[in-house]
């Protein structure tokens, strides 16, 4: 699909599809050694594979995302996260989650908790205590708040562990190790392939 095809196509699908506030992307993307280890560990809904995820919100009458990347918290126009990754169809690789009705009540102060983070750094880390974020942490930082304190979006034990093997996946470990920390095996987190399975979504295609 050439340029102005792709644009155009974008453009419509922006005016035609059931796009709400609140709405999350769920985003195979390409990284390398990094994206194969996340997609290793983490089935996600239907046994599909996401590598990153973000949150959809409107401002004056345009579409954008709020999402956490290595360059840290940013907006993002929805047309630049759609073109991101495109499947050999020239679709973007995105699945939609949107949460079910009673949920619904959370997103507005969902939202403006997720863009008071703009600016702040990416979690290298993977760590909830500090005041940095990695994709799925800044949207259940952002719901958590939204849910008076209470998760929404439920934790798991990260692991960094090839499931066939058992061993330390040789990318994380020179990661960890170049950060000057452990590797933090078991500790809390979340990533998108299991994000996608969390009951209190609906997950759809939109492409």
């Amino acid at each position: 699909m050439n340029l102005f095809l792709f644009l155009t196509f974008l453009s419509c699908q922006d005016s035609t599809l059931d796009w709400q506030e609140g709405d999350i992307l769920f985003q195979d993307g390409e990284c390398g050694d990094f994206c194969e280890a996340i997609r290793k560990v983490t089935e996600g809904y239907e046994g599909r594979e996401f590598t990153h995820n973000g949150l959809l919100i409107n401002e004056n009458g345009k579409w954008y995302v709020l999402e956490a990347t290595s360059q840290g918290v940013s907006q993002t126009p929805l047309h630049d996260f759609l073109e991101r990754h495109l499947d050999h169809n020239g679709r973007p690789k995105v699945m939609l989650g949107r949460l079910k009705p009673e949920y619904q009540h959370l997103i507005s102060q969902a939202l403006e908790e997720a863009k008071k983070q703009i600016g702040k750094p990416y979690d290298a880390a993977f760590d909830f205590d500090n005041d940095a974020f990695y994709c799925s942490e800044l949207i259940h930082f952002a719901f958590k708040v939204a849910n008076d304190g209470d998760d929404l979006f439920t934790p798991q034990p990260m692991t960094f562990r090839d499931p066939k093997t058992k061993k330390l996946f040789p990318i994380w470990k020179t990661y960890f190790e170049e950060l000057g920390i452990p590797v933090p095996e078991g500790q809390m987190g979340l990533n998108p392939g299991g994000m996608s399975l969390d009951p209190v979504l609906k997950m759809r295609t939109v492409f």
